[in-house]
């Protein structure tokens, strides 16, 4: 995906608070702690906050795609101070750049370094080729969270997600002017971009000031949107969330952000999916878990044990005589959904469960066993263990 001026301009690891050699969890964890803090709906009296949770979603957008990131950093690394500079020589000779033009241009086939495109795709049109049409822009990535039961989680489940942001102004209809009829910026002659010298025969473009991009200017602005040609906007979209999401995923669905401007593309919407715990399940990545209490006589003699599986009917399973405490056993194909639509296992874990009273019957029938098992000692190899070591 190309990479836009304004966004090689900015420092996104400092954005972040990383290092630029932070690695993947570090600026995770980074994004997480920050995006808390400067949700727009903990910050709902603070406009400044929400530009500052955009800043922070574009930043960790790019930084936490492998691809994007070195795009990222290349790109820096050539125009972050100042734009392009060939040395002595020109762009190929001696203390200049060591590749072809023509790849620099995207017209070399089989491209250059930069993922097939060339330069000129990884840039994003940074580079004047003399186009006459306003750029389209992609709508912004929207950020959302949702919490959902243990058994939704597992299974899957359509829930809404109520989200605001900017779109089209209804009021204009995205034209800017109350009237409808904007005219087309004399500066930059309706492309939304004005280029500028960068030395070595290039030219950069730059949004153009006088229309904020836009290629129009509105004579009589719109009221709504101050001639912006943009508004908040909020609606509730109903949104599938894929079964066998883990606590704390994030869930990316293309093209289900903000609308995009002259014919862009729509962003991206970010789902952060929290789970709710269970009373009896747990989870161990497709494995569901449970803890089933057995009686003494079930451990030592042996027999079968129903246990609950996640909406769904008891399973039997075999207790072998001289079950140990804590001993686990598979349930195939009764834990969660995985990516392939197999089903992971449920990990049974036998937990023998001792009486806290006892009749006098019962009482009776185990002193009737420890004189019977008086010749047993089950602590002696770990005394002959432990003077051996």
């Amino acid at each position: 995906m190309s990479l836009s001026r304004d966004v090689l301009e900015k420092d996104l690891y400092k954005v972040l608070g990383v290092p630029k050699d932070a690695t993947e969890a570090e600026i995770k964890k980074a994004y997480r702690k920050l995006a808390r803090e400067f949700h727009p709906d903990a910050n709902k009296s603070d406009a400044g906050a929400e530009e500052r949770f955009k800043e922070i979603s574009e930043a960790n957008d790019i930084l936490s795609d492998s691809k994007r990131r070195k795009e990222y950093d290349e790109a820096r690394a050539l125009f972050g101070n100042g734009g392009f500079r060939p040395g002595p020589g020109g762009a190929g000779g001696p203390g200049g750049f060591n590749f072809d033009l023509g790849d620099l241009f995207g017209g070399a086939q089989g491209g250059g370094g930069f993922g097939g495109g060339g330069l000129g795709d990884v840039f994003g049109g940074l580079f004047n080729r003399g186009g006459g049409r306003a750029q389209p822009r992609r709508g912004q990535d929207i950020e959302s969270e949702v919490t959902l039961s243990f058994t939704e989680a597992v299974e899957g489940a359509t829930v809404p997600l109520r989200m605001s942001s900017q779109a089209p102004c209804k009021a204009c209809s995205g034209t800017g002017d109350k009237n409808g009829t904007p005219r087309v910026c004399p500066t930059c002659v309706g492309t939304g971009q004005v280029s500028r010298g960068a030395g070595g025969g290039f030219s950069l473009t730059d949004p153009c000031a006088d229309c904020r991009g836009r290629g129009l200017i509105a004579e009589n602005p719109c009221e709504v949107c101050k001639g912006s040609g943009r508004a908040r906007s909020a609606r509730t979209m109903q949104v599938r969330i894929p079964a066998g999401v883990s606590d704390g995923q994030r869930i990316r669905l293309r093209g289900k952000g903000a609308p995009g401007e002259t014919g862009g593309p729509a962003g991206d919407l970010y789902v952060v999916v929290h789970v709710e715990e269970h009373p009896v399940f747990g989870r161990k990545g497709d494995n569901l878990t449970v803890t089933v209490p057995v009686s003494f006589t079930e451990a030592a003699l042996g027999g079968e044990v129903k246990v609950p599986t996640l909406g769904g009917s008891p399973v039997t399973l075999k207790l072998p005589a001289g079950t140990p405490n804590g001993r686990t056993m598979r349930a195939r194909g009764k834990g969660a959904v995985r990516k392939d639509g197999t089903h992971g296992d449920l990990l049974v874990t036998v937990e023998i469960a001792v009486p806290r009273e006892l009749s006098d019957s019962a009482r009776e029938a185990l002193e009737t066993y420890r004189q019977a098992t008086a010749g047993h000692d089950p602590r002696a190899d770990l005394f002959q263990a432990a003077e051996g070591a």
